[in-house]
């Protein structure tokens, strides 16, 4: 227990926050502002694209997309949703979801939009 609770005030205190995410695997993340969660996956950017694109229509209404394929905007739960992607080589991939509803930031919205994308694609 003094373990657990050492681990989750220092992450609190520096910031970041590890989440373990998902029912089978654990799906890993950081919360690296109140508002974005992000994380690399072993997945290619089309797939990362394919994923979220189909993640965020099935929760909510998407407004925008890059014509690259590395940014769409997305309406989820009444928040404005970004998910933005960065390869990192050919096989990596960086997904950043950032949710926002009015002026205040919804890391319940980001990490929940996170870990569907990433369990999607795990598929």
């Amino acid at each position: 227990m003094a373990l657990l609770l050492s681990v989750f005030l220092s992450g609190s205190f520096s910031g970041c926050v590890y989440l373990a995410v998902g029912a089978i695997g654990v799906v890993g993340g950081y919360v690296v502002s109140p508002d974005t969660v992000e994380g690399t996956t072993t997945h290619s950017t089309e797939e990362c694209w394919d994923a979220a694109k189909q993640i965020a229509t099935i929760m909510g209404q998407v407004i925008q997309e890059s014509p690259n394929g590395s940014q769409l905007e997305a309406t989820i739960n009444g928040a404005k949703v970004t998910v933005t992607l960065s390869a990192v080589n050919v096989s990596t991939t960086k997904l950043s979801v950032k949710a926002r509803k009015v002026f205040m930031p919804k890391i319940d919205v980001a990490q929940d939009v996170y870990a569907k994308i990433i369990n999607s694609m795990e598929k």
